[in-house]
């Protein structure tokens, strides 16, 4: 008995009349389907007029019309009674063999619990024995092609699991059909040499990373369409197409687009040549895809699948159709609530209620997946002790999370950018899987996270960064940029040239959940009112000075007196001819000599022309902080001290107890 995969690329998704005859002319009197053909009724039908018998084993969903073949098996059938309706594809293949062999053949339960967890079907009744048993059996398997996917992959067989299948054996198998043919497969599977097993096994590793680098590509491009098409206004079902996108993968694209955006979502790769779309689909709880896709058939010639995917193709000239009619149905099913995901906690913990013999314990109930997840644990408001970006691309995060008393290690893949949206301090809850890592024989737990959520609000320092280009990257796209003068504005313009910039005193400070305070207030009071106008809970700190005062300080009251009596002892002073040799004699900076002669000014102690500073004999006694420029230099070391030079907590209080603060009436906003 021979087998025949067909090439996604030329014969497209489940049943091809063309094939069938390529099969028929090359001697095949009997076919099977596996996985397939329960929609093919024009292409069985034509495989009937060869002259060939037709058996179709199949778990997909059934239209209102059988194919005509000589048999249909499946699990569901209208006409059958088989107790357990959710075989997977090679269930369903793997009974059949059962029936002509007349026992069933357990040997191959390893390939039966490979294709189960693959199909993502629920792990219940028949499918838990299934994957159950053949788990058991792979880890002790003697196959060439399992020993060399697991010898490749960096596995040991022995401790093979439901998620070494689904992440390591799964995609490696998958992935010469996504790109091409997909024969080597099932020859790697049905090999008997270790060595042309390991050069197989190779070959498709290779093709695996050559598949993952394809789907980043597509993804990103799927991304940014729907970005540049739709913004904030995400539509209930994505329809994405593409020129010459590989459909081979589009399918694991869906899923993240899906994961994404939390919508059903259908990726089409478009061929001009031929004017045909062909794609994929994933879905969301509350929206079946195969139901609502089949109110479609008059566009959608082919399709197949169930509830939570599909496979399809249709004429490029009815994309824009399909798209429109998919989110015109999506309304009457789909609405705010059921478009938000909910993640559901198991397991509360506290930090010093995990231990290993309890995460061992867990093994016993395994294997987890669709029906039967794993049980998604809890823990809150612990305080992050490191954060850091793990992994070559740096694309993955591990943070140290805990307290005093108690710590733990949590790995989140694909979230290395949130290690740049997380502030040096403050609480994360964290949800997800509790495991154990082994080190030189040392166990630890550790929890692979599955979501993290900060109930604070956030303060981000960059206040030692003097190059915007250092700290740009990591601000929100749509994070307000707040100036406080005029002179900022011109010292940024040439890093902003396309990003606004709003000016207090000149523009409207709006309500946004990110700021960035380019430079630092002239007053406190500023402060306030923009925290009040924002509402911001993600604040960035630059807090450029041009002219800073901190170090430079203010004289003091004896330098005062003592440049008081200098110029009533002399009457006339020449700045201009007279500072150098002053500023020597006492040490002082020319610009501190300045300073109090320009404040000496503002009181009407003295007149000043032409730099010559005149004492005037009928000065009174006033207070230095009624002149303008000591109360600005004042206001400005005290912001700079508050501000600009202290330590991250004590800025974090500050800003604390400004959130606090009453909400300003909105005229002030503009000042």
């Amino acid at each position: 008995m021979n087998f025949a995969i067909p090439n996604r690329f030329e014969h497209g998704y489940g049943p091809n009349s063309d094939y069938f005859e390529q099969l028929h002319t090359e001697g095949t009197e009997v076919l099977i389907t596996v996985d397939n053909g329960i929609s093919g009724i024009e292409q069985v039908a034509f495989a009937k007029t060869l002259g060939m018998t037709v058996i179709v084993t199949d778990h997909h969903e059934m239209g209102d019309v059988l194919p005509a073949a000589d048999a249909v098996i499946h699990p569901r059938h209208p006409e059958g009674n088989y107790p357990f309706g959710e075989l997977a594809g090679v269930g369903v293949a793997f009974k059949l063999a059962s029936a002509l062999l007349g026992e069933p053949p357990l040997d191959l339960l390893e390939f039966v619990a490979i294709g189960t967890i693959a199909d993502l079907v629920p792990l219940e009744d028949e499918n838990r024995y299934a994957v159950k048993e053949g788990i058991r059996r792979l880890r002790r398997s003697k196959r060439p092609g399992i020993r060399a996917l697991m010898q490749v992959s960096g596995h040991e067989l022995a401790a093979l699991s439901e998620e070494t299948i689904g992440f390591t054996i799964g995609p490696r198998l998958n992935a010469p059909g996504r790109l091409g043919d997909a024969d080597s497969a099932v020859d790697l599977l049905k090999s008997e040499d270790e060595q042309q097993a390991l050069g197989i096994a190779e070959e498709l590793n290779d093709l695996n990373k050559d598949r993952q680098q394809l789907v980043k590509e597509i993804a990103k491009e799927a991304e940014e369409q729907v970005e540049n098409r739709y913004g904030d206004q995400i539509p209930y079902v994505l329809v994405v197409e593409g020129e010459g996108w590989n459909p081979g993968v589009v399918g694991i694209v869906s899923s993240r687009l899906t994961e994404k955006y939390y919508r059903p979502s259908i990726i089409l790769s478009l061929d001009h040549e031929t004017g045909i779309a062909k794609g994929s689909a994933r879905s969301i709880e509350g929206f079946d895809l195969y139901k609502e896709l089949s109110k479609n058939t008059s566009i959608l010639p082919h399709f197949g699948g169930h509830a939570m995917a599909a496979g399809m193709s249709l004429k490029i000239e009815d994309v824009d159709l399909l798209r429109a009619n998919l989110n015109e149905q999506a309304k009457e099913v789909l609405n705010e609530e059921t478009l938000q995901p909910v993640l559901s906690i198991d397991v509360p913990l506290a930090l010093d209620e995990i231990d290993i013999a309890s995460i061992e314990a867990l093994e016993q109930i395994r294997p987890f997946g669709v029906g039967f997840p794993k049980p998604v644990f809890l823990l809150e408001q612990l305080d992050r002790l490191s954060v850091r970006k793990i992994g070559a691309a740096k694309d993955h995060l591990k943070l140290e999370m805990g307290d005093r008393d108690e710590r733990i290690d949590a790995i989140y893949f694909g979230a290395g950018a949130l290690a740049d949206e997380m502030a040096p301090q403050g609480k994360l809850s964290l949800t997800g899987d509790l495991q154990i890592n082994e080190w030189n024989g040392r166990k630890k737990a550790q929890m692979l996270v599955e979501d993290i959520k900060c109930d604070e609000w956030q303060l981000f320092d960059y206040r030692g960064v003097r190059e915007p280009a250092r700290w740009l990257p990591m601000i929100p796209d749509k994070a307000q940029f707040i100036a406080f003068s005029e002179p900022s504005i011109q010292h940024f313009a040439p890093f902003f040239k396309d990003t606004p910039i709003t000016l207090m005193g000149r523009d409207a400070i709006y309500p946004s959940s990110s700021i960035v305070l380019l430079d630092l207030p002239k007053q406190e009071e500023q402060l306030k009112q923009v925290m009040a106008a924002t509402m911001a809970d993600r604040v960035y700190l630059h807090l450029y000075v041009h002219d800073s005062m901190y170090f430079e300080k203010m004289p003091d009251r004896q330098q005062f007196g003592w440049y008081y009596s200098f110029l009533k002892k002399r009457q006339i002073f020449d700045l201009h001819q007279q500072i150098e040799m002053l500023s020597k004699h006492k040490g002082w900076k020319k610009d501190m000599i300045k300073f109090m002669t320009k404040v000496f000014y503002e009181l009407e102690f003295v007149t000043l022309e032409n730099g010559k500073v005149t004492m005037l004999d009928s000065a009174g006694k006033r207070d230095l902080a009624e002149a303008p420029s000591y109360k600005k230099r004042q206001q400005q070391i005290k912001l700079e001290e508050l501000l600009l030079y202290a330590p991250y907590q004590d800025l974090k209080n500050v800003f604390d107890s400004l959130r606090e603060m009453p909400a300003v009436e909105e005229e002030k906003l503009w000042t």
